[in-house]
């Protein structure tokens, strides 16, 4: 089951456990899984001799329960927690053992006040996005015994996944009910449940020289960038990682031939993290006001924030394309995604929504997966490199449509088809669908701006000068949220560090 690498890693791993922690195996039948997952744990209980195996009835076979010597909330794999999931495994292994979750005080806090819940989290292996929901959930039933949390691996209960039509990961449900579907961070997950970062946790922060408002590469770039200066530089978001924590494959970083957001983010997160940056996450900016002298932050948990300089980088979010059922039918058949849901779609046919690079690369991935494939797109070419649209046309189960407007997506609670206009003859037509990736391109997150006075273009896109200034003194911008001509990581992290320099040259000067 588990070669001599992942027997290493997790040998070494548990050489960090501090006390003893007991496997609870539900795995009594003779198919075929059952079979593998015993395999998994008695493989795993053999690397360690802190680690027991016992025989246990759980809800769901096969499944196991981690248990450690002390009074935490109960944590189960239901399905074999390989692919993405390994690491949640192995951390959660960890976190049983003694070895205290990596998160910080005031999150604790939140945790330890949380009332009773019992979460299922329905995944794919494949979904990139997946661990940081469960490891986020196993933390919180680590630290709260009130909080309990299983992991489904949807590929392994598809009858339970339909069930409850699961047709977008991770779905979190709670207490028996829906809950929230998506990437969510342990911030999201605390908020969503009513327990927002306490405002006085902002009251002693002091006069930044440089406070940057965002999670992505820009931002990060940008408060390396400041931080190297010696400035005092402060950091705020909803969360660290931004769009790219949703890309998988990352393949044209200069000095990485291959990355994933995930990875890539984390060690961005932690470079920043090294050079004494006051990072803030849980919150989200909501107003600002630049009067004279510094700049006024306010965030959605009533605290504000104060700076001398200010840098937006606040990225960009998957674009809507406004038509009947895309929002209706999300998290059942509209999905943007392909690692995440793609498998969910198995042997069922799925359309794509947009003819560029992303919408390719969504069908190629696909076309491995569904029965049938149709993209669309509106104009008449498809506008993806030449790379793509050669691999594109070897691929049989795929069909293209170009002049097509969707016009809809339809269903009875799912996505049962999509309607679309032929743009040169005015032809309305079907095509019985099961899943729709939309990709057609990202919105800036810049409509908390809107009564601010900073100028921003007709796209919703932060106006800048060369040095990433805006309009307003003291207030620059960089990434996806500006106006730069092309939205990809290098540009994001290079125009990241130009705000950065804009702004350490503004206090040069001026101050």
């Amino acid at each position: 089951m588990l070669d001599t690498n992942l027997k290493n890693q997790l040998a070494q791993y548990f050489d960090l456990l501090k006390t003893e922690v007991t496997i609870g195996l539900s795995a009594n039948n003779d198919d075929e899984n059952c079979k593998k997952v015993r395999e998994f744990v008695e493989e795993v209980a053999a690397l360690s001799d802190k680690i027991t195996l016992v025989e246990k009835e759980l809800t769901y076979t096969p499944s196991f329960e981690i248990k450690g010597s002390f009074d935490h909330g109960r944590i189960v794999f239901a399905g074999l927690p390989l692919g993405h999931e390994f690491a949640s495994f192995a951390l959660a292994m960890l976190q049983a053992g003694g070895v205290a979750p990596k998160i910080d005080a005031s999150d604790k806090k939140r945790i330890e006040g949380l009332a009773p819940a019992d979460f299922e989290t329905v995944v794919s292996l494949s979904c990139h996005n997946c661990p940081d929901v469960v490891q986020a959930l196993n933390i919180m039933a680590i630290l709260n015994p009130k909080v309990n949390h299983t992991m489904i691996d949807g590929g392994s209960f598809q009858d339970l996944a339909e069930s409850r039509d699961v047709l977008a990961v991770p779905a979190i449900f709670k207490d028996g009910d829906f809950f929230e579907g998506g990437k969510q961070s342990l911030s999201s997950h605390l908020e969503k449940l009513g327990s927002k970062v306490d405002k006085d946790e902002f009251k002693d922060k002091p006069l930044f020289d440089t406070l940057i408002i965002g999670g992505g590469p820009a931002a990060a770039t940008a408060a390396i960038y400041a931080a190297r200066k010696g400035i005092k530089t402060g950091l705020v978001a909803g969360e660290f990682g931004g769009q790219v924590k949703e890309t998988l494959a990352i393949e044209n970083i200069p000095g990485f031939k291959y990355t994933e957001g995930p990875d890539f983010m984390d060690q961005m997160q932690a470079q920043v993290a090294s050079l004494d940056v006051d990072i803030m996450t849980g919150v989200l900016a909501e107003g600002i006001e630049a009067p004279g002298d510094k700049v006024e932050v306010s965030l959605d948990n009533g605290a504000k924030l104060f700076a001398k300089t200010l840098i937006i980088a606040t990225g960009a979010r998957w674009r809507l394309i406004g038509i009947p059922g895309e929002t209706e039918f999300r998290n059942k058949g509209v999905a943007y995604c392909t690692h995440c849901d793609g498998p969910l779609f198995k042997g069922k046919n799925v359309a794509v929504i947009g003819g560029g690079n992303s919408g390719i690369e969504a069908a190629i991935d696909l076309a491995g997966l569904a029965k049938d494939v149709t993209v669309l797109e509106f104009l008449p070419d498809l506008k993806a490199d030449d790379a793509l649209l050669k691999k594109l046309k070897t691929l049989s189960n795929v069909t293209v449509i170009t002049n097509a407007q969707t016009t809809g997506l339809y269903g009875d609670g799912k996505v049962e088809k999509l309607a679309y206009t032929d743009r040169i003859s005015g032809d309305e037509a079907e095509i019985a669908i099961s899943g729709c990736f939309i990709q057609v391109g990202l919105v800036p997150n810049t409509e908390w701006l809107k009564d601010s006075a900073v100028e921003l273009s007709d796209r919703g896109e932060i106006l800048t000068a060369k040095d990433g200034s805006t309009n307003v003194e003291r207030v620059f911008a960089a990434g996806d949220s500006s106006d730069t001509l092309f939205k990809q990581i290098v540009i994001a992290a290079g125009s990241g560090a130009t705000a950065a320099l804009g702004a350490y040259n503004y206090l040069m000067v001026n101050e």
